[in-house]
């Protein structure tokens, strides 16, 4: 059981002071009046002082030490769009319910088990505290804030309708992680099984051929082609399998640098992606969606159109398509309709384009790209589904060709050597 709030600030007041040394976090253990065991975490400036506390509240310590720090920092504990998506559905829920801001986020970050997440809740909360703005607030944390929730929130306090744009950021954010989560779980499924099988042949090549070798020179008979073949593999890899590892590696980073450094290379294999046979597809849909969900948020939170797809650009989750929705914003800057901006750009299917346009002259522009997002949402769903269907087959072929050509390679001496014997 944790210490009574007033007890905690009491301590803290007692033991504060001009230049004194910092309070440390401690854990403690000990039993109340009635013999009940008791546990909690407290912040003091020694565990004298903190033992001291506890006794006047009618706790007898039996262990009060320092907090441990984890062993690597505070690695493993960034926080993650989901905690984002559920902070604002807390704060939603609360300031709804008639909870102030200020004790909305006091009550939220006390629930925390993410360090990082408490303590950047307690850092929002102290400085609405000292007269910033929510907006305000949230820009010192631009990492897990971004533009688009930054301009979200503002957009809310102007109208005085906060509550409301933090539910719907809240279930923006929910339906977002599970497109994504969705099509992650596609592409990591045939990944993970062909990296398995690529690292079985490496090592059927390094350490199980090579005793094939062995075996075959005592027939003192010529081998099958695709044996020789297999024995070739083998031993180039027992001599320079240290530098196709580094060759791999190197490629490996290479690439993600170049990934994230250069706006040319992200472009070019975001552009090649959409080329893909059914994932391609997959990545158009899931664009369209997320554009659509995004610019309805905005639009719909009273943020102008022009700045909504400034913002919406990056959310688009493809440059492709983050580069054709700025030329949108342009074109809208100098008074074209959002539907024939989008028609410019031969990047949205006519549908989209057209219930665009139908938004547009029946004033319901955000109703519509809802429309259009649940629908494109679904049709991800529906292709992710038949794509772990199609790579099944996909990957039983990959595996058959790679081990099992393999063991088949191995055993054709021996066959060959039974039909010469029988």
């Amino acid at each position: 059981m944790s210490i009574s709030r007033s007890a905690a600030k009491k301590t803290a007041i007692t033991s504060a002071g001009p230049r004194e040394n910092p309070l440390s976090l401690f854990v403690w253990e000990g039993v109340d009046k009635r013999g009940v065991k008791m546990k909690g975490e407290q912040p003091s400036k020694n565990a004298n002082m903190l033992r001291a506390e506890l006794r006047r509240q009618g706790i007898t310590p039996n262990m009060v030490k320092v907090k441990p720090k984890p062993l690597f920092g505070s690695a493993g504990h960034t926080i993650s769009p989901k905690e984002i998506a559920f902070f604002s559905r807390q704060m939603a829920t609360m300031m709804k319910s008639g909870v102030p801001i200020v004790t909305s986020l006091d009550i939220i970050a006390g629930g925390q088990k993410n360090p990082r997440m408490k303590k950047m809740v307690d850092q929002v909360r102290a400085d609405i505290e000292g007269g910033s703005s929510m907006t305000e607030a949230i820009s010192r944390h631009p990492v897990q804030f971004d533009e688009l929730y930054r301009n979200l929130v503002r957009a809310g306090e102007g109208a005085g309708v906060l509550e409301t744009v933090l539910d719907t950021i809240a279930s923006y954010k929910e339906n977002l992680e599970a497109l994504k989560g969705k099509i992650k779980k596609a592409l990591f499924y045939p990944a993970m099984v062909i990296a398995v099988a690529i690292l079985v042949s490496a090592i059927l090549l390094v350490f199980v051929v090579p005793q094939f070798e062995e075996t075959f020179k005592s027939f003192g008979a010529d081998l099958p082609a695709f044996t020789k073949l297999i024995v070739a593999a083998s031993r180039f890899m027992v001599a320079w399998w240290w530098a196709l590892l580094l060759i791999a590696l190197v490629g490996i980073v290479v690439t993600v640098f170049s990934f994230k450094r250069s706006p040319a290379f992200q472009h070019f294999v975001d552009r090649m992606i959409l080329k893909v046979p059914v994932v391609g597809q997959i990545m158009h849909n899931s664009s369209v969606a997320r554009f659509a969900r995004t610019t309805a948020v905005t639009f719909k939170a009273g943020v102008p159109l022009v700045e909504a797809l400034d913002t919406v650009a990056g959310a688009t989750g493809n440059t492709v398509y983050e580069k054709a929705v700025h030329r949108m914003r342009d074109d809208v800057a100098v008074g074209y309709p959002l539907n024939v901006a989008m028609k410019q750009t031969a990047l949205f299917p006519h549908m989209v384009v057209q219930m665009t346009a139908i938004g547009e002259e029946a004033g319901a522009l955000d109703t519509m790209l809802f429309k259009v997002a649940e629908y494109y949402e679904q049709e991800v769903n529906n292709a992710v589904d038949a794509l772990s269907s199609l790579i099944e087959p996909f990957i039983m072929v990959v595996i058959g060709v790679l081990v099992g050509g393999m063991v088949i390679g191995m055993y054709l001496p021996i066959f060959k050597l039974a039909m010469t014997v029988g």
